[in-house]
């Protein structure tokens, strides 16, 4: 599948966080969702940027947003990551990459020449209507989140 267009309605999801609580896309029906796919937990990269999350938390909340971050590990090792780097959101486990799949960030990877499936840092901004209202593709780390609550502040 690939990935989903600006515009589309964002596909229904129900995965457990490291705390072993189900979160639903419906969930959130009326908020701004962001929904942040990372490759794996606690490696530098990934771990960067759910750490610039957590710190703007409060600027999320503050505009009615909530911060979802989903990768493929289990819940155990969500919450190692959430423990070990303090995360107060939820880290979604999707064991067996079905919501990956969905959002089209599930792809073919390349590292030293040999090819492999793993996810592809991808940032989608759920409007409250349901529908995306902007993704951010290849993300690279540094000045993204500050990127993405910019994108959730209501327009003046």
């Amino acid at each position: 599948m690939g990935l989903i267009e600006v515009g589309k309605k964002a596909p229904a999801f129900s995965l457990k966080d490291q705390d072993g609580k189900a979160h639903a896309l419906k969930d959130y029906a009326g908020r701004s969702v962001v929904l942040f796919f990372y490759p794996k937990d606690d490696t530098s990269g990934c771990t960067k940027e759910a750490c610039a999350f957590n710190e703007m938390l409060p600027d999320f909340s503050g505009v009615d947003g909530v911060v979802l971050g989903v990768s493929m590990l289990g819940v155990e090792s969500k919450a190692k990551f959430a423990k070990k780097h303090g995360l107060a959101f939820p880290l979604l486990a999707d064991e067996d990459q079905a919501v990956c799949e969905k959002y089209g960030v599930w792809q073919e990877k390349s590292m030293y020449g040999k090819k492999y499936m793993g996810i592809v840092r991808t940032t989608y901004l759920i409007g409250p209507d349901g529908k995306v209202a902007q993704r951010w593709d290849n993300v690279k780390v540094p000045g993204h989140a500050e990127e993405v609550l910019e994108a959730v502040r209501p327009r003046k």
